[in-house]
């Protein structure tokens, strides 16, 4: 099979690839037959990992811009309960076609809003995935605990136990393949799920061999919830449901006491950490660093581009050194490669795979190229790429196939994505 060269990097050097696996990396000799692609002065690196995404929410960006989290779900419940497969199948594949873009290569979605109980939603996002050419890890979020029972959700958003179970399994068994599309079970949040549903998500993920993904720790009105209903502080909930162990990670974990973020390190649990979606809603400061110094897995994620309205994940890196160094008043307290790691590395150890993350012999040619000419000028070229503006690809590769080039969509018309987005979105407007 021919060999693949991306050649001239300025960091870290040549990368080899054969039959979508990464073969060598630095000095790369030439060989009789190489296909090479010239990356002379541009930056490399793995493709990035996104652990934690909303995607049908391209729908709603610019809601409630002035809101925290429980005024902005109570916004936007309503909303959400009146979109379609259909609708969540053209966010998500604007919501992929920008990170793409912008270097990720591997993206979780966690889908909570389930309308009419209408599974094929989940269907919608694994044909995106297909579709862009990206790895997609597809949550099957839940909510069972409306208002009437003390949740926070409308009663007409949330789904019954059995039947959420049931499509569970169902969802699993039609589109879980273990590499493209992985299928997560995933309760959306101790406000809004039952104690029972937790539990018994839990039993049916390990059953299947799953991970098992929820928010925690998001707010401290989630904090407050949890104590007036439970007498608990939410990761202790957790822990007595079994939820605190290797195969879950959580998304947000901002508000953690420093005994919390021990156990959690302890179990080797994984945290996705969403700085910029944190920072819009007002929610807090994450202890990123803290968590990783305990053992936690720290991956980083967009959240939805209804309180993240970039809806691109280079960004996340700066603005996540920048809320570690100002939370700490230390401009050491995250490095730039700690970013990096976090973004793919950390966020694979999240998502449980050892096959994505890092530019390693071996591993799933997972590459992204960053254009040199933007870096040119700047003495680390890593300071570049984390620090400056917006980071957008030249070239993005997964398994070893170009799903960007020169810039552009390879499977998609950005456009025609855009156009199709904003004619559904503005139709909720009314």
């Amino acid at each position: 099979m021919t060999r693949l060269v991306l050649r001239g990097a300025r960091w870290p050097g040549d990368v080899a690839i054969e039959d979508g696996l990464i073969t060598a990396v630095g000095d790369v000799p030439a060989r009789e037959g190489d296909e090479v692609l010239d990356c002379t002065g541009d930056v490399l690196t793995p493709g990035l990992v996104n652990t934690h995404h909303h995607l049908y929410q391209w729908l709603t960006r610019g809601w409630a811009v002035d809101e925290t989290l429980f005024g902005w779900l109570r916004t936007l419940y309503p909303v959400w309960a009146r979109i379609t497969p259909e609708d969540v199948g053209a966010a998500a594949a604007l919501g992929l076609a920008e990170l793409a873009l912008t270097g990720c290569t591997t993206a979780a979605d966690h889908h909570y809003v389930v309308p009419h109980g209408d599974d094929s939603v989940f269907d919608a996002i694994a044909d995106a995935g297909r579709r862009l050419g990206l790895r997609v890890h597809v949550a099957r979020g839940s909510m069972d605990l409306g208002e009437s029972d003390g949740g926070l959700p409308p009663d007409s958003v949330v789904e019954d136990l059995d039947a959420i179970l049931a499509s569970t399994q169902a969802v699993h068994d039609r589109l879980h393949d273990g590499d493209r599309v992985v299928v997560t079970v995933a309760p959306c949040s101790p406000f809004s799920v039952t104690t029972d549903l937790m539990r018994e998500s839990a039993a049916l993920a390990r059953s299947l061999g799953l991970r098992l993904h929820t928010h925690l720790a998001e707010t401290l009105d989630e904090e407050r919830d949890c104590l007036a209903r439970f007498g608990k502080r939410p990761v202790e909930l957790l822990e007595e449901l079994g939820w605190v162990d290797d195969d879950v990670w959580f998304a947000h974990g901002i508000h953690f006491s420093d005994d919390e973020v021990a156990r959690l390190g302890a179990a080797r649990a994984g945290v996705a950490h969403c700085p910029s979606s944190n920072a819009r809603l007002g929610a807090g400061m994450a202890r990123s660093a803290d968590l990783r110094a305990a053992g936690v897995h720290v991956g980083l994620g967009v959240d939805g581009v209804a309180s993240n309205e970039i809806g691109g994940l280079g960004v996340e890196m700066r603005t996540a050194v920048q809320v570690a160094r100002l939370r700490a008043t230390d401009p050491t307290a995250l490095s730039l490669r700690d970013a990096l790691d976090m973004a793919t590395r950390g966020g694979a150890a999240c998502l449980g795979r050892t096959d994505v993350g890092a530019l390693e012999p071996g591993l799933k040619a997972d590459v992204v190229v960053w254009p040199g000419d933007h870096v040119a000028d700047v003495r680390d070229p890593l300071a570049g790429l984390v620090l400056g503006p917006e980071p957008r690809a030249r070239h993005v590769l997964v398994g070893g196939e170009a799903v960007v080039t020169d810039g552009h969509l390879v499977h998609a018309d950005l456009d025609a994505l855009r156009a199709d987005v904003a004619r559904r979105a503005r139709r909720l407007w009314s």
